[in-house]
């Protein structure tokens, strides 16, 4: 399985390209909002999510039978960016199954910055 073509894919919200990649019967669990979609209904709400999108692939690990990334998708205007962590089950050569961690960029919270800790990793 092609893991950058598969980004490519969802970034570009390729409802065709991306479809290519599943098992008809595989299923996506975004964890931090709660959901469970069926193919079609991830390929909706990606490929209907407002605005057009970018982004890289800052981490690939993979196993006999799973991909994990980790990926920085950011709108193309910068007013929004995520990094978002994919394990991804592969099955002949195609996805089964994908549980995704979701978090929005941002400043730390004020609580650390007034006990001035951490540093800023860029």
């Amino acid at each position: 399985m092609d893991i950058q073509a598969f980004w490519q894919a969802v970034l570009q919200q390729d409802e065709e390209k991306i479809r290519r990649f599943f098992h008809a019967d595989a299923y996506v669990r975004w964890h931090n909002t709660n959901e469970h979609f069926n193919v079609d209904e991830f390929i909706r709400a990606n490929c209907e999510y407002p605005g057009k999108w970018a982004g890289e692939i800052q981490q690939i690990e993979k196993t006999d039978d799973r991909i994990i990334t980790a990926t920085h998708v950011y709108s193309a205007d910068g007013a929004l960016s995520f990094h978002v962590v994919s394990f991804i089950t592969i099955k002949g050569h195609k996805i089964a199954a994908i549980d995704e961690y979701w978090g929005d960029d941002g400043p730390a919270p004020q609580w650390r910055r007034d006990k001035q800790i951490g540093t800023t990793i860029q």
